[in-house]
């Protein structure tokens, strides 16, 4: 992370100017759409594209180099794919992110450990983490995810990922909150921070090109959102943070925050970086600047697999001044996270929680003990 930071300024330059021209920072790449969950929040699984062989995608992995520092590699389901984990040394061997990110339905309760296993194992300077969906308890989650038994399948993965003992692999649970659970969503919260994951994180449910969910009214209301999320937030901070979990939780309560206005204002209400910081490769070979507009700047098959002539393309400046010009906005969780690192009051706000949550747990420890009544700390 402390090699991202100086990049910063430059990416605002890049926004604002045009120049010094730069590679994404945050990348998405699609091995495939294919998905053995029916969600209702989600028709991907819909789709048949005629996917990137792996020798491609290597070939777009050379032409990126070391540019990317957060990868997060999506679906459908990556675990059904039978190459993901050559699919993911050939990324760490070209790139080296700082961070692979890969989210799981969880239903292939045999492979996806494995698999996990041998990830880890192979990006040994790389923090790899894996996010399991939960998006109800019990038959909620099944009715929502569209297969019976999903969450007996989210348990058992769950259970086999916690037993790898990697130092570079976190394991984290996803809940994507819709109009299908907003009301229902305590006992989801409560379930799984009951289950101690290393992140536990929320995403609001959107109507997204890449889902083919346009027009299907799966997110929640602002207000049945807004009561939702604050009570997750009361929850998180109940709790206490560590280390580099008290950024990670800083930045969370910050995304939340961002999402119940954008939801309420219907506006970029800070920039949005992706096309300058942030895009996403889907399986056929197109680039977009985010999966929510997912407009194709071109596709590499078209280009001798050289990322640099897509993302430094006039195709991509058309689409780059459109969303300059704010004439879209969505509360996308993994561009969001990205457009935060470039706001200075957010990252200010941060900082400051950070200082203040280290100064008083110093305190606490440094001050002196009362004879009579010994201090207790709660853990939480």
């Amino acid at each position: 992370m402390l090699g991202v930071l100086p990049r910063i300024p430059l990416y605002q330059m890049y926004r604002k100017f045009g120049w010094p021209r730069l590679l994404p920072i945050n990348l998405t790449l699609t091995p495939s759409p294919r998905c053995n969950s029916r969600c209702l929040t989600c028709n991907i699984w819909k789709k048949r594209e005629d996917d990137l062989t792996l020798a491609e995608w290597e070939q777009i992995f050379q032409s990126l180099g070391r540019a990317p520092f957060w990868v997060t590699i999506s679906g459908g389901e990556p675990f059904l794919n039978p190459e993901i984990v050559e699919f993911v040394r050939a990324l760490y061997r070209h790139c080296q992110p700082g961070i692979i990110n890969i989210p799981t339905n969880g239903l292939l309760d045999r492979v996806v450990p494995q698999r996990v296993a041998a990830i880890a194992e192979s990006c040994p300077q790389t923090q790899i983490i894996v996010n399991l969906s939960l998006d109800g308890v019990g038959e909620q989650h099944d009715h929502i995810r569209g297969v019976p038994g999903s969450f007996a399948k989210f348990e058992k993965t769950y259970r086999a990922l916690r037993e790898l003992d990697y130092p570079n692999l976190a394991i984290g649970i996803h809940t994507v909150i819709s109009k299908f659970n907003v009301r229902h969503l305590d006992p989801v919260f409560d379930y799984a921070l009951s289950l101690s994951p290393d992140s536990y994180i929320t995403e609001v449910a959107e109507e997204r090109v890449e889902l083919d969910t346009v027009g299907s009214n799966i997110t929640p209301a602002a207000d049945e959102y807004h009561r939702a999320i604050d009570r997750l937030i009361a929850r998180l901070n109940r709790r206490t943070f560590r280390g580099i979990s008290q950024i990670t939780h800083g930045f969370r309560v910050e995304y939340y925050k961002l999402v119940k206005r954008i939801l309420v204002e219907r506006a970029q209400v800070i920039p949005c970086y992706a096309g300058w910081a942030s895009a996403q490769i889907y399986a056929n070979g197109d680039v977009w600047p985010c999966c929510v507009r997912a407009d194709t700047i071109l596709n590499l098959r078209h280009v001798g697999y050289d990322f640099k002539r897509v993302w430094f393309s006039p195709e991509a400046d058309r689409i780059r001044r459109s969303i300059y010009a704010r004439e879209c906005h969505c509360p996308l969780a993994n561009a969001s996270y990205t457009n935060m690192l470039h706001n200075y009051q957010i990252v200010g706000r941060v900082a400051w929680k950070v200082v203040l949550a280290w100064l008083l747990q110093r305190g606490v420890q440094s001050s002196p003990r009362p004879l009579r009544q010994p201090m207790r700390l709660e853990s939480r």
